[in-house]
Order: structure tokens, then sequence, then C-alpha cells
């Protein structure tokens, strides 16, 4: 099989993790792009001692440690202001978030995840380490949970809860989450896809956006239909079945950017 033909169906996932470490679409599909550029010019060089789908975040991982991106398009202009960026972004995402994500969000195994960012596994361990504990000193969030499957709301309001955020509003209805949000004006909200009455969860997240700004994680079970990059897309995108590891990683970057400021 052809090495195009082996990294294809692990883009759309790519994508996902680009803009978590990001936070925006275009700049995470600037670095993917950058990816397969690379690839593409130097297929020799893709690290066959893995598999396609490691092999392809080891690529992504090299670009984006060199943060040799040019974001703002090809003008010389401006290639500063792009590199200020870029730094920017690689500061927003240390290697204990990156530990984080890539063994939480895109399951990877911790061999896998030392593969990948160049470290040894005890490494990768103290980097894990590390961002547990940040996600300890985690400011507490109100969390507004969308979603029609009354088990899945209640493990996911449960984790919430765990965490030390506070849930202020369980909806299963595109016009109840709306009513919800506009009452309690949430810090983050988790949303589903497809709900109860046959609504739409991202309708809802659209109404909801156009009242206030506010981090939204979507929860679908097929990440593929919505990361086709055809359109805008969710910056934060959990894949169902989920593990806890994976929700609190998802809403720990989600309320970093918040904080932060996001780069879009």
């Amino acid at each position: 099989m052809s090495l195009a033909r082996e990294i294809a169906p692990h883009l759309p996932l790519l994508r996902r993790y680009a803009r978590a470490l990001t936070g925006a679409q275009e700049s995470g599909d600037a670095f993917v792009a950058a990816a397969l550029e690379a690839i593409v010019a130097r297929p020799e060089e893709f690290p066959r001692e893995l598999e396609p789908r490691a092999g392809l975040y080891k690529v992504f991982h090299r670009i984006w440690e060199s943060a040799n991106v040019e974001l703002n398009g090809g003008s010389e202009e401006l290639s500063l202001g792009a590199r200020k960026a870029q730094e920017r972004l690689k500061a927003l995402a240390p290697l204990s978030r990156q530990a984080l994500l890539l063994t939480t969000l895109e399951n990877f195994t911790p061999q896998e995840t030392s593969d990948i960012l160049g470290r040894s596994p005890d490494e990768v361990g103290a980097l894990l380490d590390d961002a547990l504990d940040a996600l300890e000193r985690q400011t507490k969030a109100r969390i507004l949970i969308i979603e029609d499957e009354a088990v899945i709301a209640m493990d996911l309001s449960d984790l919430m809860t765990s965490a030390g955020h506070h849930v202020c509003g369980v909806e299963s209805t595109a016009s109840g989450a709306v009513r919800t949000a506009e009452r309690e004006r949430p810090d983050l909200v988790l949303a589903d896809i497809q709900l109860a009455d046959g609504s739409s969860g991202i309708d809802a997240v659209k109404d909801i956006l156009s009242s206030f700004s506010v981090p939204v994680i979507f929860i679908t079970a097929f990440p593929d239909r919505l990361l086709t990059g055809e359109r805008p897309e969710p910056t934060f995108l959990i894949t169902k079945p989920y593990s806890p590891d994976m929700v609190r990683a998802a809403v720990s970057q989600a309320l970093f950017f918040e904080s932060t400021g996001n780069l879009n």
C-alpha cells in the first residue's frame, strides 16, 4: 500500500489534535498542511519504524517543534508576525499538554507517545504527572451539558463534578439548551451532536454563541463527519466511546484557551 493511502485515514484525527493544540481551526490546519508537505517532499524520511498513524503524528511534531509554518499566507511582510504567532502557539501547548492530549484525546500508548515526542518513557511519565498536577490547579468552571442519552449525561456530570467543576444544567434538546445557556451563562459547554427530539447540538451551540462567547466541546461517535475540511469545524471534539481522562484533557485545554485568549 502507498504511503498516501496508509496515512489518509488518520488525517481527520490529526486535524482534531492540531486544533486542540492551537485552539483554532485555521492555525491547526496550517500545521497539518505543513506536515503533509514535508512528507510529500521527503517520503523517504517518514518514520517507517512506527505504525502509520504514529509516524504521521511524529512528522507533525517535527513541524510543530520548528514552528516553521506561515499562518498568514505567503506574504513577506507578514512573516515576522506569523513567526510571533507560532511562538505563542508553542508556548500555549508545552510538552506536558502534548503528552496528555496524545495519551488521552488520541489514545496513543505511553510508548507511542514517547516515540512521537522523541522523549524517553520516563520523561513521558513525568510529563503526564505534570499535566495531571496542572489539571488539579485549574480554575473551576460552570458547565452546561447538552446530551440526550441519560446514562452518558449522568456520567459526564459525575466526571465534571469530581473534577471540581459545577454543572449548571443538563439538557437533552436544542431549545432547552439555549434557554438554560441564556439563563446560566456557563463557562463551558459539552454538546452531543444528535439530540432527543431530532434537533441538533450544532444548531443549539450556534444559537448560544450568537448571544455570548463560550468554549464548546462537541461529543460524537462519528468525528470524521465533522472533520472534513469543507466548512468551519469544532475546535474541540471528543470521540465516543470516550474515557474519563479524554474528557478531562479536552475540558482542560478548552478552559486553558479561554483563560489565555483564543487565537482565532
